[in-house]
């Protein structure tokens, strides 16, 4: 893209500006995400981190769409309750949750759960999250060929990107003439709200 405007510009500035830029456009983005369906679907994939795996929390509603996203390095009953209640404080409190069979998961929930007076029905049975796991065939197709991230900042940035686009890609935004212009407009059209050009 900077070729064709005969801008020349070292990939590791472009890389730079990811870091920089790509979590700051996200959380401006969410400001005009649509709101997402109370069943949720959630799962976690491994990420590679400088060699090591991490883990990235993933949840979407009944029709795909994606409710939202948390890299964290163990996954544990405390790093699936951060990722509940992010997902929770920005798009509401789902009625039902499918999950794998992931104890740590099953626990986050009853911790959530004690606190209420009507509990979040929860299944976990593996062929109810059909939907979760093949929505993030995008995300690891684009990270695979990436060869690891080198630190869980930028991971974590760049992850950021990367759920953005699939976000703008289902529709999920209610940006001005969001149907008539192309992602890649829409992707601009949210970050001059961040950085006006």
């Amino acid at each position: 893209m900077m070729q064709e405007r005969g801008v020349s510009v070292d990939h590791s500035s472009i890389n730079r500006w990811a870091i920089r830029f790509l979590p700051l456009v996200e959380k401006k983005a969410r400001k005009h995400k649509r709101p997402v369906g109370t069943s949720w679907r959630m799962d976690e994939t491994y990420i590679k981190v400088k060699g090591i795996w991490k883990y990235l929390y993933r949840a979407v509603d009944r029709q795909g769409k994606t409710v939202d996203f948390l890299l964290t390095a163990k996954r544990d009953m405390a790093a699936a309750k951060r990722f509940f209640d992010k997902a929770m404080q920005m798009n509401g409190e789902p009625k039902k949750i499918a999950m794998d069979k992931s104890g740590a998961n099953k626990a986050a929930i009853d911790a959530i759960d004690a606190g209420r007076d009507v509990p979040i029905v929860m299944h976990q049975v593996k062929y109810l999250n059909n939907v979760v796991e093949q929505d993030r065939r995008a995300i690891k197709r684009l990270t695979r060929p990436m060869l690891n991230f080198k630190s869980f900042r930028s991971a974590g940035c760049v992850l950021a990107g990367i759920e953005l686009m699939h976000m703008i890609r289902k529709g999920q935004f209610a940006t001005n003439s969001a149907n008539e212009i192309s992602f890649a407009d829409q992707f601009y059209a949210l970050a001059a709200q961040v950085h006006p050009v």
